[in-house]
């Protein structure tokens, strides 16, 4: 392991390194940027499997650096290689990289095919950057770096307005939660007077050392933005508007999995009321995104929302079970959800660009292998027994269940399994059940295999990734934290029998259902339109935090131009008239005496002049007058 860390570096550098090579590259170099983008991210899955396979035995590698100095400080940053860091840094390497593949295909007639792979390499460098960073502060230039990267890639379509707001929409949200991380980083700072996560001993991670729990809220503000929880989740539905890889890669590998990883990772500092926390917003989160999925008719929507829930799982997993449930949850998730959505990706490509579910159909003859590899994804999503989702699942629930604060987490997870799989059953028998419902649709194709073969070995994961963590096998669990898992077997039943159930009413409601009106629609209007606007919570930020935004915009605009303008244009008039009165006094007063003094010495020296011409005569008149004055005085003196 301490040879391994030498090289660690490798992991981000090289997709950094491809990411700036392809930024100099003229657009027509499409197959030099593809294969720089993809040759990049497979060194960095190379050495992250190598740096995996040295943490097989447990233990931890650092390797600090120091950064500047200022004063007497020294800042310093590093890597660290640990379970935790390695299996994700696999994670992101192994997705990233059929991703990039699938991308060939799907992005080959874009013109700006060039651009995308230097923002998708930029994407992957940033994460894998944060995933191994050992200083907290070089986890967030990383986090910053990622929600850049994902600013340019919402906004990849920038010509489209909608792909334009949802990029902006999605910075400045993330930013909200990021000023929160940012000032909870500070405190923490002030506190052990460190941001390394290990250092010898006295890394903020290290020695017991316990931080408060404002700032473990501040650092968990952070991770709400990034990772879509309530109520900072509205920009993650809206990120749909880039091109389809960039959901898959930001919905499954890594944005939205870094708030998780940063609770994870800093989870020897988090007090239990901030675990509290987290596993409430968690919960609330599941269950909110899950009801609204059941109303949307955009398949990449409809995987968006379910994601934001998914999440809400995770988070609740870390805060009633520890990092081995929640990071197992992230894990096959990563695998299922990159699954679903480049399946979607593959059927927008088949139905020449649809995205509305209502306008297809039919699909599982047309497209054989997308339906095949996508039911295979809906199956994990969903929970259904033996695959990956069902094992990652339970065990956020069996942890919940015994929660000793509450069970209401408990029952939020059970329902949410509930809504998880009646909309994606819902979503499945639109797209490749019944009758193709537009030309779209009854023309739809495969896609070519550079597209479905990504699919194939995604299929693969989501099918057996869980088998790593069974109570039978509990292997993630015992790598992670070296505890075994729990599972209430009971409560699997009830779960699985929930699940089972959700499949099977709404594959019954939605097989017989006409594609004009939404069953649901028909039968409770009111509170289908609640969860079709999306609880109108949009709609709720714009008449409050936007308005209330704009308005002070305006008055700090009315401030900036009347207040301070009118104090600037009056402080200028001022100094205009005082110039002009200290003008006068110069030229009036100061010239005037100057030029009345002057006159009057030239005048003298004029007369005195006289009396110096030259003439003899005259000085020896002049002496003589003077001698005989001087003797008059001395004459009359002497009296």
């Amino acid at each position: 392991m301490e040879s391994m860390i030498k090289f660690l570096w490798l992991i981000p550098a090289s997709p950094l390194l491809a990411a700036g090579v392809c930024a100099l590259l003229a657009r027509r170099q499409r197959r030099l940027s593809a294969g720089l983008a993809i040759g990049a991210i497979s060194i960095s899955f190379v050495v992250s499997c190598a740096a995996f396979l040295t943490t097989l035995h447990g233990g931890r590698a650092i390797r600090n650096f120091r950064w500047f100095d200022y004063g007497t400080t020294s800042v310093q940053l590093g890597f660290v290689l640990d379970p935790l860091g390695a299996i994700m840094a696999v994670m992101v390497t192994g997705i990233s990289l059929l991703i990039f593949i699938y991308s060939l295909g799907y992005m080959a007639k874009d013109e700006n095919f060039t651009r995308f792979f230097c923002f998708l390499a930029l994407f992957a460098a940033a994460m894998l950057g944060l995933i191994l960073a050992n200083s907290l502060l070089l986890f967030f230039i990383c986090w910053e770096l990622v929600g850049l990267a994902s600013y340019l890639l919402i906004g990849f379509w920038f010509q489209k307005p909608s792909a334009a707001a949802a990029a902006k929409k999605a910075f400045i949200v993330t930013r909200i939660g990021d000023l929160g991380f940012l000032v909870g980083m500070l405190f923490l700072y002030a506190s052990k007077g460190t941001l390394l996560f290990y250092d010898g001993g006295s890394g903020c991670l290290e020695g017991g050392f316990v931080a408060s729990t404002l700032i473990c809220l501040l650092i968990f503000c952070g991770a709400v933005g990034k990772s879509g929880q309530l109520p900072l989740h509205v920009w993650l539905p809206d990120a749909m508007e880039g091109p389809t890889p960039v959901s898959a890669l930001i919905h499954a590998a890594t944005m939205v999995a870094a708030g998780v990883f940063l609770i994870a990772r800093v989870y020897p500092l988090m007090t239990p009321e901030s675990l509290q926390v987290v596993t409430w917003v968690g919960a609330l989160t599941a269950v909110f995104a899950a009801s609204i999925a059941v109303a949307q008719n955009d398949i990449k929507r409809i995987l968006a929302y379910s994601t934001v829930s998914q999440l809400g799982y995770m988070m609740m997993g870390l805060g009633v079970g520890g990092v081995s449930v929640g990071m197992f949850h992230l894990l096959t998730h990563a695998g299922f959800k990159a699954l679903l959505f480049l399946g979607a990706g593959s059927v927008i490509h088949g139905c020449h660009k649809e995205q509305n579910i209502a306008n297809m159909g039919g699909l599982r003859k047309r497209m054989p292998v997308t339906f095949a590899t996508y039911a295979v994804g809906m199956m994990a999503l969903c929970g259904v027994p033996l695959f990956s989702g069902f094992w990652s699942k339970d065990a956020i629930l069996d942890a919940a269940h015994d929660w000793r604060i509450s069970q209401v987490p408990f029952y939020f997870g059970l329902f949410g399994a509930f809504l998880t799989a009646f909309y994606m059953t819902r979503q499945m028998c639109a797209i490749f059940f019944g009758k193709p419902a537009t030309g779209g649709a009854e023309h739809a194709h495969e896609s070519p295999f550079v597209m479905t073969f990504p699919l194939m070995i995604l299929a693969g994961v989501a099918a057996v990734a869980g088998f790593f963590g069974t109570p039978i096998w509990p292997w993630f669990q015992t790598y992670l934290s070296g505890r075994k898992a729990g599972f209430d077997w009971p409560i699997v039943l009830l779960s699985t029998a929930l699940v089972i159930a959700a499949i099977v009413l709404s594959g019954w409601i939605y097989s017989r259902a006409s594609r004009e009106n939404d069953p649901l629609e028909t039968a409770q209007p009111a509170l289908f339109a609640l969860l079709r606007r999306k609880f109108f919570v949009d709609e709720l930020y714009d008449a409050t935090i936007v308005r209330l935004t704009a308005a002070f915009a305006m008055f700090a605009d009315w401030l900036d131009r009347v207040v301070l303008g009118g104090l600037v244009r009056a402080m200028c008039w001022l100094t205009l008239a005082l110039g002009r009165l200290d003008r006068n006094v110069d030229e009036s007063v100061v010239n005037g005496g100057f030029d009345v003094g002057t006159e009057t010495v030239r005048g003298s020296g004029k007369w005195v002049s006289r009396w110096q011409n030259g003439q003899v005569q005259r000085y020896l008149r002049m002496i003589g007058l003077a001698f005989c004055g001087l003797l008059l005085l001395l004459l009359w003196g002497s009296r």
